[in-house]
């Protein structure tokens, strides 16, 4: 019985107009990526070593930089050796039961004249950081970002703010001036809205 031989013809070069099978086309994507060489043999152990290795380090450098960026973000951009201390006029620039918001856009603080002391309030919500809006219609302090609402005393009693805003030191300078200093904060929570630091009595 005679045996035929069979050839087969174009396996990795097919012939022109004809589709790539898939072992052809697996073929064709390797040789693009470098993975085979256009004789189709494998690179070198150490080729692809080096190959590996550059494309881990290009990956370890971009997420870097991607987390570098995630990082500036979400952390403010605060210059925390800076702490302000300036003058905001004489206790009768402030008339009883006010809210001045004259310092809030250059230093995000109200200085306000209530109870027979006046204070400054620290123009910060602590539920999230935004900035809340003295409502002098409504009489107290209302935050834009989520609702929370403070008393004249910055006092929270409604939205989901956690605590009474904070208030900064002040204190008289020999001029006859208040000082306001941003360097040392007083939480209501620890009972510091009575120290003599906190306010001025008027």
């Amino acid at each position: 019985m005679a045996v035929t031989e069979l050839k087969v013809q174009g396996a990795d070069e097919p012939r022109q107009g004809e589709a790539l099978s898939p072992r052809e086309e697996a073929i064709r994507r390797l040789k693009v990526k470098g993975v085979l060489d256009q004789d189709g043999k494998p690179m070198p152990r150490r080729e692809f070593f080096a190959r590996l290795g550059l494309a881990w380090l290009t990956f370890a450098v971009a997420f870097a930089g991607g987390l570098t960026a995630l990082m500036a973000f979400m952390v403010p951009r605060v210059d925390f050796t800076k702490i302000d201390v300036f003058k905001v006029g004489p206790p009768s620039d402030f008339p009883p039961n006010t809210v001045d918001v004259s310092f809030k856009a250059a230093h995000r603080v109200w200085i306000v004249n209530h109870d027979q002391r006046i204070f400054a309030i620290q123009a910060i919500c602590t539920h999230l950081g935004c900035t809340p809006n003295w409502m002098e219609s409504e009489r107290k302090f209302k935050c834009p970002c989520h609702g929370s609402g403070y008393t004249i005393d910055g006092i929270n009693f409604e939205g989901p703010a956690p605590f009474p805003m904070r208030r900064y030191e002040v204190s008289l300078a020999d001029d006859g001036q208040i000082v306001v200093n941003e360097g040392r904060l007083f939480f209501w929570e620890k009972g510091e809205f009575d120290d003599p630091r906190a306010f001025i009595a008027v």
